[in-house]
């Protein structure tokens, strides 16, 4: 539960560091930090059930695929098939993670 809820609020604060424009955009810089650690926080608590390699890899592989998406479809990124190909395998890498406990 908490690894799911860190993954969310990591996505959530990386769309609001594309929304800060590098930083020249106050309450999106803001919301990002918030979100961020919020996100560590959750992390955090994850690791008291989830090992340590798991935990980031899934946190982190997941929150990638996600981020990737989000960029296709809400900031008009171009989505090449090779791009589409290594989503797939950061998500095969991250079933094969969970499949292995």
């Amino acid at each position: 539960m908490y690894l799911a809820l860190a993954i969310v609020l990591e996505i959530t604060g990386t769309t609001f560091m594309k929304l800060s424009y590098g930083f020249t955009k106050l309450l999106p810089s803001a919301l990002m930090m918030v979100f961020y650690l919020l996100s560590f926080s959750a992390l955090t608590m994850a690791l008291r059930q989830v090992p340590l390699s798991t935990a980031y890899a899934v946190w982190s592989g997941v929150g990638t695929a996600l981020i990737a998406v989000i960029g296709f479809v809400f900031f008009k990124e171009t989505a090449t098939l090779m791009k589409i190909v290594s989503i797939g395998l950061i998500i095969t890498g991250v079933v094969g993670l969970r499949l292995a406990e």
